[in-house]
């Protein structure tokens, strides 16, 4: 049969060959799978993780950016914005994703009816994130009037002759809850005419947010919140698992654990910390602080000192209790409380920068960063609120902002070789360890022992 050692041998050789390259293209092509993938910020543990290494930041809040780049001759300053805050070191941007109602620069005029003009405004704001290198944290809805909000939904039912009674019915109306639903499928599916990518696939985006600052009068017990949370974390994700979820609260405790209402400040908002955030598809924590409103009248060491604790016990809540990073989403001081002085602002700032920075060396990450409230453009006070920062005319409070962009690199750096370090001595151990297979039983037992 013309069979022969030499042919065999061929025949084999060709085998392992064909094999080899087999699993080179499939080791190539999961490779760029996983590539494609750390492209995405992901929740690991109690720490973000970018490009399979733990990942810091700072960032700010710029809400907003959509209503403005809805003019496109106005485009400039949403550039401005990004471009100044690369070069402070910002790589996380907070913003809306939503503008309901009345008005030119509306984005969901109605319940499914969209401005094609705003919506182009807000590929535009993904855009130049994506340009300048940083991460956008899109939120959905306003639990407030400012931009429609949860009101303007309520109100699209009752003239819809939806039997409605009040804004909090928002969190529990099934025709509210639909139009609701419909919104973050609008959103989540939207493809970019500028980059021509859809929302749910670009990395630009770190993450959704439910909700900015839920609260609800009706029930102080954050029950009805947190039904909310639960329902539309799933349906999110049902859409879009490539990105990460968060509710948006900010930081208030409820009645699941009644010892922790020592540290709200004074009042409650109808929502629970705790349990919300222990929703399985809602992957990292929030918190806010606006010790000038919430404390007022008190003075800058009693709000201070709040402040501190405030950050001490949702830090200490990440990562014993909810097992997931914390995220400082919102803090800021207003120009306009009495006694005002800029050096009382960048102090505030240096506190709150402080704690996130001791915070995510104490725990390996799990603070994982902060977003000061809020950078504006040149040219922008008809936005003003008080908070803003022109990070171009403030050189003493952007210097502080700089100074922790600088520091949270550096520690992700030094996470990022801890990291590193751990791997090589667990692949060192785990070779040592394959004698042991021998002894199944007995390993485990001394395992369970």
């Amino acid at each position: 049969m013309g069979y022969t050692k030499s042919g065999h041998f061929c025949s084999i050789l060709c085998t392992i060959t064909t094999t080899l390259l087999v699993l080179h293209c499939e080791a190539r092509s999961q490779h760029g799978h996983h590539h494609h993938r750390d492209r995405f910020i992901r929740a690991r543990g109690t720490e973000f993780v970018l490009h399979g290494k733990p990942f810091l930041f700072n960032g700010f809040n710029s809400y907003w950016m959509m209503s403005v780049a809805a003019e496109p001759a106005d485009r400039g300053k949403v550039s401005e914005v990004f471009r100044e805050a690369a070069a402070n070191g910002l790589s996380v941007c907070r913003t809306w994703a939503f503008s309901d109602g009345g008005g030119d620069r509306a984005l969901q005029a109605s319940p499914g009816v969209y401005n094609e003009r705003v919506f182009q405004g807000l590929d535009f704001v993904i855009s130049e994130a994506r340009r300048y290198g940083v991460r956008l944290i899109l939120s959905l809805v306003n639990n407030f009037k400012d931009f429609g909000g949860k009101a303007q939904y309520v109100e699209w039912a009752r003239k819809a002759g939806v039997g409605v009674n009040s804004e909090d019915d928002f969190y529990t109306n099934p025709v509210v809850k639909g139009y609701y639903k419909n919104h973050i499928k609008a959103i989540l599916t939207r493809v970019n005419t500028i980059t021509k990518t859809a929302y749910k696939d670009d990395p630009t985006i770190m993450a959704w947010e439910l909700m900015n600052e839920p609260r609800c009068e009706r029930d102080y017990s954050g029950r009805t919140v947190n039904g909310w949370v639960q329902e539309m974390a799933s349906y999110t994700k049902s859409l879009d698992r490539k990105h990460m979820l968060e509710v948006g609260m900010e930081g208030f405790y409820g009645e699941s654990m009644p010892e922790k209402k020592q540290y709200n400040p004074g009042f409650q908002v109808g929502t629970d910390y705790i349990t919300s955030n222990l929703v399985k598809e809602i992957d990292f924590a929030t918190i806010h602080a606006y010790p000038d409103i919430w404390l007022s009248g008190q003075n800058d060491a009693a709000q201070t000192a709040f402040v501190r604790r405030w950050m001490w016990s949702h830090w200490n809540d990440a990562r014993q209790i909810l097992r997931k990073p914390l995220v400082f989403a919102e803090f800021g001081k207003s120009k306009r409380d009495a006694g005002y002085t800029e050096n009382g602002r960048d102090a505030f700032l240096n506190t709150v920068y402080a704690g996130i920075y001791s915070s995510a060396r104490a725990s390996g990450g799990s603070m994982a960063g902060g977003l000061v409230w809020q950078a504006m453009a040149e040219g922008m006070e008809s936005y003003y609120d008080g908070y803003e920062i022109v990070l171009s005319q403030e050189p003493s409070t952007t210097g502080a902002v700089a100074r922790q962009s600088r520091a949270m690199a550096a520690l992700s750096r030094v996470l990022s070789g801890r990291a590193a370090e751990a791997a090589a001595a667990y692949a060192v151990g785990g070779r040592r360890r394959v004698g042991m297979r021998r002894h199944p039983h007995r390993h485990r037992r001394r395992n369970h022992l």
